[in-house]
């Protein structure tokens, strides 16, 4: 399947709105695809015999800065029998100022791979992933402060009497 057979395939089985924008100049075309959608469009690409996207290559998330204060998740999907590779994105508005942390929906049920990804996504971003079996850190020590790879992320000067800076 082409992109633009993707693209008609998602719009026929979810409606219009399921596809916000697509991504046709770089290296990868890709949707953004309504964050309420994502589980089921990627059950579909899973699942559809004509694209099959069986593998999750990569899952990353994306802060868009303290003055946009969104947050995104981006997929990268791989069709191992037909060669192909797909990129979805995925984008959440977010007051910083909530206690609550950003939150999607897990894909961990599609592809278990996603379990380390959205970990990893969770523990340097503060990222929450809805459905998600096991979510807790899981490259740094339970009790630190904070997301290194946000962009408003002050590091502490220590962490148990080691200098960090």
């Amino acid at each position: 399947m082409t992109f633009n057979d993707i693209e008609e395939l998602l719009i026929h089985k979810f409606g219009q709105g399921v596809i916000i924008r697509t991504e046709n100049t770089g290296l990868q075309k890709a949707f953004q695809v309504a964050p309420e959608l994502i589980v089921q469009v990627c059950e579909e690409l899973r699942d559809n015999t004509n694209n099959w996207f069986d593998y999750l290559s990569c899952l990353s998330g994306l802060d868009h800065g303290i003055e946009k204060n969104k947050f995104e998740i981006v997929y990268h999907l791989a069709s191992i029998p037909y060669k192909q590779q797909l990129v979805l994105k995925t984008i959440k508005e977010y007051d910083r100022n909530n206690e609550v942390l950003p939150s999607f929906l897990s894909v961990s049920g599609i592809w278990r791979t996603a379990e380390w990804h959205e970990r990893e996504v969770f523990d340097l971003m503060g990222i929450n992933f809805d459905g998600h079996p096991d979510l807790r850190r899981i490259l740094l020590p339970d009790d630190w402060e904070g997301y290194p790879l946000r962009k408003d992320y002050q590091a502490p000067e220590e962490y148990k009497g080691i200098k960090i800076n």
